[in-house]
């Protein structure tokens, strides 16, 4: 995500590092090379001129104070610029209403409505506890009512089952009232959506937030568009009192010019970025730190969240008491690391939001995902034994584990090879080694890097 863009700034800034201090002529220089990341990036060009001006001014203002090198100044100006640019501070949902707060998703078709609606719920479901229930009003897109259905099931999220022959309306009015009498918190209206903007579509969805009332309406676009996204943003803008944008496929081959220009063109707050296709890949959009991730300086506080709600604190407890007794790593314990990457999005999501520096410690290794669900089916093929024992495994048991797990005998030494590695590695950092030198010995090492 943002990847091209997050290079050419890190270029600009690694060029003002050689001058003495911020000069006009300087600051003119690393200026033209911003400007043309931002455009490569797809930012809408009303959005890149006001952007420049606002870091002009401000750079030529800056004063290079203590140990501050001009590279580094300059990095503190369009940092805060970029978050000024994004809206500052994440705005919350507004659930104050007398039960149940209505939310409805507004958007083309294909940006992604119906499941964003699904995330949306689980969110709301798993951290802020709350009882939600989902329909969907939309009765032209062959199987969407089922699509949500099933989507809901999966989520154990309540869903209003609705027709195709019934009047969009109707449904939404139905659903309201059963949301009411069942005592659900949210309702949450998943409504149809056209290739393109057009009239009948805008009256529809009009008509539909007028029977509402909801206290959120939120626009879902799809990021990969490009500046087409600030476009229809404002089209629905006008059309509708929205009350936030949600972006989606953030984690897809985006250049990023959507989120750094559909909060300056619509004045309306991006709420949420959908970073993958998992139920649980819908994060709060925070301006700074999505600043900080554009100029290579991580999210770490992202990073932090994403393990306090994903990881077993119970488990991680019984793993340091283990260690610290001097008891060693075992197979089962691998296995527990890998199930707790995965509910944190994964060694892909860990690492984009490390600092560029710390994200460089893989040398170039390729992430493979996938991988960490092999090496879990291989582990769940062995006996108890074997996995506090791994010693254990020879030649014979082995090719017994490759035809259970339905992998080859070389995926099993693969396997062994890097527990080995992560066994030393734990060793070294229960005796103090630290974060850094730990991560440093990941590359080839960890499930799913090579």
């Amino acid at each position: 995500m943002l990847d091209n863009l997050t290079e050419r700034l890190s270029g600009v800034i690694k060029n003002l590092r050689g001058q003495a201090r911020l000069s006009e002529s300087n600051i003119q220089d690393a200026l033209r090379e911003v400007r043309m990341a931002l455009l490569e990036a797809d930012v809408a060009l009303p959005v890149v001129k006001d952007f420049m001006a606002q870091v002009k001014t401000a750079a030529l203002g800056e004063e290079v104070i203590g140990n501050l090198n001009p590279g580094q100044a300059f990095i503190g100006v369009v940092h805060r610029e970029l978050t000024k640019l994004m809206g500052e501070h994440n705005d919350a949902l507004n659930l104050a209403a007398v039960p149940p707060a209505v939310i409805l998703m507004a958007g083309l078709q294909g940006a992604g409505k119906t499941t964003t609606s699904g995330k949306l719920a689980k969110l709301l479901h798993d951290q802020q506890k709350k009882k939600v229930l989902l329909v969907s009003c939309d009765i032209y897109r062959p199987a969407a009512i089922e699509q949500l259905r099933t989507l809901a099931k999966q989520l154990n999220i309540d869903f209003f089952a609705s027709d195709i022959s019934q009047k969009p309306q109707d449904i939404a009015l139905s659903a309201l009232d059963f949301a009411r009498r069942h005592y659900h918190d949210v309702l949450i209206v998943d409504t149809a959506g056209r290739l393109a903007i057009d009239q009948a579509m805008m009256a529809e969805i009009q008509q539909l937030h007028a029977a509402l009332k909801p206290i959120e309406t939120l626009f879902v676009v799809d990021a990969m568009t490009g500046q087409d996204a600030v476009n229809t943003a404002k089209a629905f803008g006008e059309a509708l009192p929205l009350t936030g944008v949600i972006l989606t496929k953030m984690d897809g081959d985006s250049r990023g010019g959507a989120a750094l220009s559909v909060r300056h063109v619509t004045g309306k707050p991006i709420k949420f970025v959908g970073v993958s296709e998992k139920p649980s890949g819908l994060e709060a959009f925070h301006p700074e730190r999505m600043a900080s991730r554009v100029l290579g300086m991580g999210d770490v506080l992202s990073l932090i969240e994403d393990a306090q709600r994903g990881v077993d604190h119970a488990e991680a407890e019984k793993l340091a008491k283990k260690m610290k007794s001097g008891k060693s790593f075992d197979l089962e314990d691998f296995k527990m690391q890998m199930v707790q990457m995965r509910k944190m999005g994964g060694m892909t999501a860990m690492m984009e939001k490390l600092p560029k520096g710390l994200g460089d410690v893989t040398n170039g290794a390729k992430i493979d995902d996938r991988a960490i669900n092999r090496l879990e089916g291989i582990i769940n093929s062995m006996t108890a034994e074997e996995r506090r024992k791994p010693e254990l495994i020879k030649a014979s048991r082995k090719r017994r584990i490759a035809m259970g797990a339905g992998v080859q005998v070389m995926h099993v030494n693969q396997l062994l090879n890097q527990f080995e590695q992560t066994q030393k590695m734990m060793k070294m950092f229960t005796k103090g080694g630290g974060m850094a030198k730990l991560m440093k010995g990941m590359a080839g090492k960890m499930p799913g890097m090579r």
